[in-house]
């Protein structure tokens, strides 16, 4: 949990110390105004087992190691956190540092207080493998701890803030790692949850410890700059507020400066100097009332020139956070571009403390709820993410991707204005609205326009997906989506069709294999009282769950459906069943002595779990061979494919019999090699011949070289057998300029 590491002391802390702990907790107190005296009572219960637990620890800076959970109790006060958080922030460490038992913590200060501490505790219980995956796993669950309840996170948030104002007192080796994880993790999620004033330090003090010498060069620079514009800033400061008492507005005027880190991000980012950051200095309007701002804004306006395009409107369209403010950059005396923010005083609460505002105007009004569902949305979509996702690194990077909220807005076309990360594409809009839109999109339209799913969303796209029942997800589309919901509803829908079509891949190849053994399947059913022994030893045997599992298995080449039949057999003839001669007889002895399994028919329906291999690009009418690759289902060759005889010479056992359908569901992709006498529209004449066959294009390669007398184009079809193959071949030939036509194989 902390940041900074702990030192045991043998002996009771000196009374000097004792009198730190208890000037530190008398601080804390004088915060506690907001509580009744039982609350207050029980926060000093917590103080007490916690200086009681952690005696004798002392921080890095010398002082007791209490200062620390007072400290961070302190911040949740600030955001007026209630007492079983305060509770929680005292005792956050003594799982962790002093082997407190949950337990213990749930006899002695209630469940809700013992939840909130072992969602901030750490995993260094457990063995991993990597540093990164503790790292991962620890982070998921104090995440989903914070989805249940987001008291976990400002918990977690205030115990940062205070490990960065200390980790100057932490060996200087620490710095970088504790500062980029600072940057990279937990000022993002301050962000994404609205707490700006915590977002801003974060960035800042991570920026001094992971820069110490551009910190302090860039500090010198902002005081020197902070002392040549003092007169401007004095005179705009004078020339606005007379404004607003002309027009007989209330209006409260504060001045703010750029933070460091935004300075030096932004020099970095746009590759310029700092005297040609020229937004250094800024100005928040408070106003009583929304209308007030837009009034304010027009003032403004009538007084200073606006830049064009530096107007946002964040109250009518929040940001996705919760975020409420007028923008607008203004070109004040001398050139100096100033920017303007006017908000209310609720705004103004919000664009502070975020998440956390809840618990400020509880305080002061326990009706109200205005900011209670500040951040739930993505809270809720941590939840989600966690359903679809069972690997921690991997839910871990989704999580990533929705951490940094900056948004553009668009329109669903009933007007509905939906906020998206900038960079989102239709399909990540698709699973926004529901999985099951997301699941079945198969086009969409964009202010009337049809795109493709991969186009990425403006500011103010009116946006419409169309759907069929028969789409499913696209493996390609995780090349382009952005946000971590459809990453991961995308990643586990792939997953759950790729295991169902493997199980009935693997039930198939099962039944064939016994067949072959002389057994037929539905003699052997599962729920046959007299065969469920046998299942059960064939599980014990494979090592599988289930019979579910062992099929699935079977259909991703992890077992060979032959050896597994040969195991049914025997546990069979030891019950004193025999296979069936003649059934056995026909199935074996068929015109595949070289292959070691049974046979299987395939019609193009098999999805995921059975592929076309493109080295040879197999299609009906061709003799093929079925290779079992080792957790990656069946792939297809033809039988004088190069590849299939090199991997039949290492890997016989792997190889099934397969044969096609009578009636395939599909067309194949196969590839054609078109020699032409090079002209003006020649590569349109083939195409126009092979339409004319009713051959879909799906590729055209005219290679890289200039074009000469003769030259080879490159074609990707889809046809429905060899049958339509040699019909779209004698088409081609027909036309002027062709010289050969004929079939390739990237394996030649």
């Amino acid at each position: 949990m902390n940041a900074m590491p702990t030192t045991a002391v043998p002996h009771k802390p000196t009374p000097a110390a004792a009198n730190a702990a208890a000037a530190s907790f008398a601080a804390l107190t004088a915060k506690l105004d907001y509580l009744n005296a039982a609350d207050i009572e029980n926060v000093r219960q917590a103080y007490r087992f916690a200086d009681e637990a952690h005696l004798g620890q002392l921080r890095n800076s010398g002082e007791p190691y209490i200062t620390h959970p007072i400290a961070v109790a302190q911040q949740c006060a600030e955001w007026k956190l209630d007492a079983q958080a305060l509770m929680a922030a005292l005792l956050h460490d003594a799982m962790e540092d002093c082997d407190v038992s949950k337990p213990e913590l749930i006899e002695r200060f209630g469940a809700p207080v013992a939840d909130l501490v072992d969602g901030l505790t750490k995993l260094e219980k457990l063995e991993f493998n990597t540093r990164e995956e503790n790292q991962a796993e620890s982070f998921r669950k104090m995440l989903l701890a914070m989805a249940r309840d987001v008291r976990v996170i400002l918990i977690k948030l205030a115990d940062r803030i205070h490990n960065m104002r200390t980790l100057g007192d932490a060996p200087r080796t620490k710095w970088k790692r504790i500062s980029s994880e600072t940057l990279d993790i937990y000022a993002p999620i301050a962000h994404r949850l609205g707490l700006n004033s915590t977002y801003r330090e974060l960035q800042d003090r991570s920026f001094q410890h992971l820069h110490p010498w551009r910190y302090a060069i860039l500090s010198k620079a902002l005081t020197r700059a902070r002392g040549r514009r003092r007169d401007v800033i004095k005179r705009v400061q004078s020339e606005v507020e007379a404004a607003f008492a002309t027009a007989q507005i209330p209006v409260r005027i504060y001045g703010r400066e750029k933070t460091l880190y935004s300075i030096y991000h932004k020099m970095d980012q746009k590759h310029l100097s700092f005297a040609q950051v020229t937004d250094l200095y800024g100005f928040r309007v408070i106003v009583n009332d929304v209308t007030a701002c837009y009034s304010a804004m027009g003032i403004l306006h009538q007084l200073y020139k606006p830049l064009p395009g530096k107007f946002k409107d964040y109250i009518a369209i929040p940001k996705v956070n919760g975020y409420q403010s007028l923008h607008t950059t203004l070109v004040g005396p001398f050139g100096t571009n100033i920017e303007f923010q006017m908000r209310t005083d609720a705004m103004h609460v919000v664009a502070e403390a975020g998440v956390a505002a809840h618990w400020l105007y509880k305080a002061s009004d326990p009706n109200s709820d205005t900011s209670q569902r500040l951040g739930t949305k993505w809270l809720q979509s941590l939840l989600d993410i966690q359903n679809e996702t069972h690997d921690a690194a991997e839910f871990w990077d989704h999580v990533k991707i929705d951490l940094f909220p900056e948004a553009v807005y668009v329109f669903t076309p009933k007007s509905q204005i939906m906020a998206m990360p900038r960079g989102a594409t239709i399909v990540d809009f698709a699973y926004a609205i529901h999985s099951d839109v997301g699941h079945h999109a198969i086009a969409a339209k964009v202010n009337g326009e049809q795109v493709p799913l991969r186009t990425e969303l403006l500011n103010g796209d009116v946006i419409e997906i169309i759907t069929a029942p028969v789409s499913t997800p696209n493996p390609a589309w995780l090349g382009f989506v952005r946000t971590g919901k459809a990453r991961s509803k995308i990643r586990h829908h792939l997953k759950s069709m790729a295991i169902t079509e493997s199980q009935e891949l693997g039930e198939k190849m099962l039944a064939q294999a016994l067949r072959a053994e002389g057994i037929d399947r539905q003699r052997l059913s599962e729920d046959d009282d007299a065969h469920h022994a046998t299942w059960e030893k064939i599980l014990r045997f494979t090592g599988n769950r289930s019979r579910a599992e062992l099929l699935t298995d079977i259909g991703m080449g992890k077992r060979i459906a032959s050896m597994i039949a040969k195991r049914i057999v025997s546990f069979l003839a030891e019950k004193g069943e025999k296979p069936d001669a003649l059934l056995m007889s026909r199935e074996r002895y068929i015109p595949h002595e070289s292959i070691s399994q049974g046979g299987l028919v395939l019609d193009g329906s098999e999805k995921s779990s059975v592929q076309f291999a493109r080295c040879c690009s197999p299609i009906p009418g061709d003799t093929i061979v079925g290779y079992l690759g080792r957790g990656e289902g069946l792939f297809v060759h033809t039988e004088d494919c190069a590849v299939a005889k090199r991997l039949q010479q290492r890997d016989i056992e792997r190889f099934i019999a397969v044969d096609w359908s009578d009636e395939p569901t599909r067309t194949f992709e196969t590839n054609l090699m078109v020699t032409v006498s090079n002209g003006k529209g020649v590569l349109a004449k083939v195409a126009a011949a092979l339409a004319g066959a009713e051959v879909d294009i799906t590729h055209v390669d005219m290679g890289h070289e200039p074009a000469n007398g003769a030259t080879d184009l490159r074609f990707s079809v889809a046809v429905r057998d060899r049958v339509h193959l040699a019909a779209a071949m004698r088409n081609v030939r027909r036309t002027p300029s062709v010289l050969r036509v004929q079939r390739f194989k990237a394996s030649a």
